[in-house]
């Protein structure tokens, strides 16, 4: 609810019909018929701007639930809206926002509107089988069901029987919880889709659950290679920080790691969680290799590393130098005043690229302004914040290297 002091009484009285779109929106993956009942199953949106506008608003309503539940393996959606109330024309002529057709442009048609219908389809989910092609399988010892859950991964792509349409189903989801997605094009041959599913038994039979899935673009690399882009990854809210986005990646490094066409792995404008994922999945891939022994570590980054990471492991050169830094530190003696000062001096001797770039477009500056133009203290402000700005840096990655050794330690 929204308080708005100092408004007139109208204005008070149409504010009290303004709803935040991302607690009204409620989300749930369906396996059993009381899933339908239980608040526990249900889950909200992070983002729903591009919905519903920057505010995250609907107009119009009070009390107002937009209602979006999919069954847990395919999909297949409930819809329903419902409020407690709605502004009409007595209202000094203002109209309710059109919520249901703003989210019938994301999700694709065939959604029930009525519970039983609903209920019906989730009898049948006993036939949902995953698509594609079976990479791996893996299990995660779970708490609260005390046993193992086991899980699998899937590379599927269009030409599967229902994947199309599953697909677009599916991908609603990153409008929910990817701040800057987009949906696809679907019939571009050079996506791949790594799916993620759970195990699970009801009434005796083997069922799975949709649990997360990745999206990848294979580019063409002159003259006969491919370099293929992660483009989207989502583990669904109900099983983040269980480690499945690990296993993703991991399992799709594996599977590229095979072909002799790939030439290394990237990824699409990736997200701060992302690279923190993929720090872990990468040095725990190439902690192994025969370059990244401490010996060799501590002399210092080598073209050999990145030769045998990108051969080996399909790791470009970016990538391999941070693994290098992660593990340095590993085998580094913080509490040795050499140790840490080599390790100091080395990690920012990369970092202070960006501003060694700056220092040659101020110089460029120089030579073209007249003196009078250009102030002294620009440059000794240049430098001190430059100092303070490198040396927040330098600690900033150290903490977030340690975070990936811990979770190295524990893996």
């Amino acid at each position: 609810t929204f308080f708005f002091p100092g408004l007139t009484p109208m204005e008070k009285k149409l504010a009290e019909y303004k709803c935040n779109t991302n607690e009204a929106i409620q989300l749930k993956l369906v396996r059993f018929p009381e899933d339908l009942e239980d608040d526990n199953t249900t889950f909200n949106p992070e983002y729903s701007h591009q919905v519903f506008g920057d505010d995250e608003v609907a107009f119009g309503y009070k009390g107002l639930k937009i209602l979006l539940y999919y069954i847990a393996g395919n999909l297949s959606t409930l819809f329903r809206i419902e409020y407690t109330s709605k502004v009409n024309e007595k209202f000094d002529c203002v109209e309710a926002d059109d919520v249901e057709s703003k989210i019938r442009e994301i999700i694709p048609p065939g959604f029930c509107t009525n519970t039983d219908d609903f209920v019906s389809l989730l009898e049948k989910e006993v036939n949902f089988k995953p698509f594609g092609m079976l990479l791996h399988t893996y299990s995660i010892h779970n708490e609260e069901a005390g046993e193992d859950i086991t899980y699998q991964i899937y590379k599927a792509d269009m030409t599967c029987p229902g994947f199309r349409e599953y697909h677009e189903r599916l991908q609603t989801f990153l409008m929910w919880f990817i701040e800057t997605a987009s949906f696809i094009d679907v019939d571009d041959e050079r996506w791949n889709y790594f799916l993620v599913f759970e195990k699970y038994n009801k009434d005796g039979a083997t069922l799975f659950a949709t649990v997360g899935y990745m999206t990848v673009y294979n580019y063409y690399v002159y003259p006969d290679k491919t370099r293929p882009r992660v483009s989207q990854m989502l583990i669904l809210p109900p099983f983040q920080g269980e480690g499945h986005g690990a296993q993703l990646l991991e399992t799709v490094h594996r599977y590229y790691m095979s072909s002799p066409t790939v030439l290394d792995i990237t990824a699409e404008d990736p997200s701060e969680n992302y690279v923190k994922l993929r720090d872990f999945v990468l040095v725990k891939l190439c902690q192994d290799l025969l370059c990244f022994s401490p010996v060799k570590l501590m002399q210092g980054f080598s073209q050999e590393m990145v030769m045998e990471a990108q051969q080996k492991l399909k790791i470009n050169k970016q990538h391999t130098r941070r693994v290098y830094e992660i593990l340095r530190l590993r085998a580094t003696n913080m509490g040795d005043a050499e140790q840490s000062r080599s390790y100091r001096l080395d990690v920012k001797r990369r970092l202070i690229g960006p501003y060694k770039k700056k220092q040659r477009e101020l110089a460029k500056m120089r030579r073209c302004l007249r003196p009078e133009e250009m102030t002294n203290q620009l440059n000794q402000i240049d430098l001190n914040l430059q100092r303070e700005q490198l040396e927040e840096s330098f600690q900033q990655l150290v903490s977030d290297y340690r975070r990936v050794l811990e979770r190295l330690a524990q893996a």
